[in-house]
């Protein structure tokens, strides 16, 4: 049975998508009857209807806990469902630890140095600890929450014992997070959201799955997954991704734990995918 957010927490939460940079004030339908994917847009009702249909459908009958966030910037259509229920990060932290790095590159004046260069392709492209390890220890936990508290992502915590992959994350956060790569902000400048989207968009063949699962031909993905095992609810399979076509973008994010295997949480991410990319194009 496919277990998502309690019922009373999809009461009282209708689509906060709206917080930092996500214009969807105002556009959440009401909650009251709400079962599954709650979507909403300011242009397109038919699209969103479809999306809350079929992402609904593409999880029926899935096991373990699902988070989904997404935005369309093009129509204005969001959708949420347990986006602000928390995970273990795993690698998906990574993302965090490259804006961070790129964040202090800018308020110290000055370009990213080789050796950060190097840790950052790293640890984006193939997903490589080591390389996090070093940038995370460099950057320390008071300047990643700092990060945290510029970039409105006030649901996301650091582990105590300084684990960087225990980091606790929501989809809403998430969401925030990708928003930070892809439209004009005040904490990124465009030269480091454009090298971040870079990174993401040279992800080793073998690492791209999950949300860019039905992608069609002339989109552009820029993918960051995360994955790790615990005694405790199985699996973790997260997927961050950032889809770029016809000069617009949309965004989405898919967490799952409570899965058997790897694979098990990487079929349900695709099935989402597959479901939003075929509605979005």
């Amino acid at each position: 049975m496919r277990s998502f957010i309690s019922r009373a927490t999809r009461r009282t939460a209708p689509l906060a998508l709206a917080l930092a940079l996500l214009p969807l004030a105002g556009l959440a339908p009401s909650a009251e009857a709400a079962t599954g994917p709650v979507c909403a847009s300011r242009t397109a009702p038919a699209l969103a209807a479809k999306l809350s249909k079929d992402i609904d459908a593409a999880l029926s009958g899935r096991s373990g806990t699902v988070s989904v966030a997404l935005y369309d910037r093009r129509t204005g259509t969001g959708c949420s469902l347990g986006y602000d229920r928390h995970f273990d990060s795993a690698s998906t932290v990574k993302v965090t630890v490259l804006a961070t790095t790129l964040r202090r590159a800018q308020e110290q004046h000055r370009a990213l140095t080789a050796n950060e260069q190097r840790l950052i392709t790293a640890m984006i492209t193939q997903s490589d600890n080591d390389s996090t390890t070093a940038l995370w220890t460099s950057l320390g936990s008071a300047r990643v929450r700092a990060f945290l508290t510029l970039a409105g992502m006030t649901e996301t915590t650091l582990d105590p014992d300084g684990h960087w992959g225990l980091t606790r994350i929501t989809a809403r956060d998430e969401l925030k997070l990708l928003a930070l790569l892809d439209s004009p902000n005040s904490v990124l400048t465009p030269a480091s959201q454009s090298y971040a989207l870079k990174q993401m968009a040279a992800v080793v063949p073998s690492q791209r799955w999950g949300t860019p699962a039905g992608a069609p031909a002339g989109v552009t993905v820029r993918v960051k997954n995360g994955w790790l095992s615990r005694s405790t609810l199985g699996w973790r399979v997260h997927s961050l991704g950032d889809f770029a076509r016809g000069g617009s973008t949309y965004r989405l994010v898919v967490l799952t734990h409570g899965n058997a295997t790897m694979d098990y949480g990487i079929g349900t991410i695709e099935r989402v995918a597959r479901a939003v990319h075929r509605d979005l194009n």
